[in-house]
């Protein structure tokens, strides 16, 4: 039987609730290069992640009224009660700004280009804040408002410094531009197709990899093997990815290829950036449509 995708309102529970099943979901899919049911890295398990999601739900149901780095250093911040090692920190940086977006009504949106221009100073420091609280690998050493200081310029500014190696960052600069124009169509075309969300997932996954380069690689091993990587997800693709034998046979092949002690060939902001487009298809609109 067929799987659509559940329809969830915008009220402070919905939203809160989408939040913490876009994760779930997210970790669920079996991406490749990526934590997920049936495979774990040796410093992060799979029950991590389910910890993580139901950690951030109490953050995300006060998304209408706390500001973005409110918001962002509250999820991080319990899910350090719960996990030791960092599980969520690019789809909390992500699912902020847009469950702000969602709690107003009208455009989502058009709602969020309000909310990015609105960041503050005070959103920065906490975002700051956060970070160091999660720490990331691969985050490096900023020539200017650096991670490891107290930042004097808004959430926004911080990031338009870090969007050449950073697509989280780029998110913040151009509205989303990534989730919106290329991860939610690549995710819908995929649900279209698919009998099963994970199916969908995995191959909105690799359209999205295929187009855009992870940064994250990019960080930790140079933009050349990024490229390479995605070049590799069009590949899979082209065999038909999970909707063929031949697609599943060099998507496991690629999977495999993906995996090493030190984890640095992991997808993993595309996988955060697929987290946020899985919101946006779980939030309602106000005409009863997705975003």
């Amino acid at each position: 039987m067929r799987r659509g995708w559940p329809m969830l309102p915008r009220s402070a529970e919905g939203v809160a609730l989408a939040a913490q099943a876009a994760c779930l979901l997210e970790v669920s899919a079996a991406k490749p290069g990526n934590v997920h049911r049936t495979a774990d890295f040796t410093d992060t398990r799979f029950e991590d992640f389910l910890l993580s999601a139901a950690a951030i739900g109490a953050a995300f149901a006060r998304a209408e009224q706390n500001s973005v780095g409110q918001i962002v250093w509250d999820a991080v911040n319990a899910t350090r009660k719960l996990v030791g090692s960092n599980t969520n920190l690019g789809m909390v940086l992500l699912l902020a700004p847009l469950a702000k977006a969602c709690t107003a009504p009208g455009d989502i949106r058009a709602n969020l280009a309000r909310v990015l221009a609105g960041l503050t100073v005070e959103d920065a420091r906490s975002v700051y804040a956060a970070i160091r609280l999660a720490a990331p690998g691969g985050l490096g050493q900023a020539p200017e408002a650096d991670v490891r200081d107290v930042p004097d310029i808004t959430l926004r500014e911080a990031m338009a410094l870090s969007q050449a190696h950073d697509a989280i960052a780029r998110e913040y600069v151009s509205d989303f531009a990534i989730t919106f124009e290329i991860a939610l169509p690549a995710l819908a075309r995929a649900g279209d197709a698919a009998e099963r969300l994970d199916q969908a997932i995995v191959q909105g996954f690799l359209a999205l990899l295929a187009q855009v380069p992870d940064t994250l690689i990019g960080r930790k091993r140079g933009a050349a093997v990024s490229a390479q990587v995605s070049e590799q997800a069009a590949e899979v693709l082209q065999l038909g990815g999970v909707f063929s034998a031949a697609g599943r046979q060099a998507l496991a092949a690629f999977d495999r290829a993906l995996r090493d002690e030190r984890h640095t060939l992991n997808p993993g902001t595309t996988a955060d950036l697929i987290a946020a487009a899985i919101f946006l298809r779980l939030v309602r609109r106000e005409d009863g449509g997705v975003a």
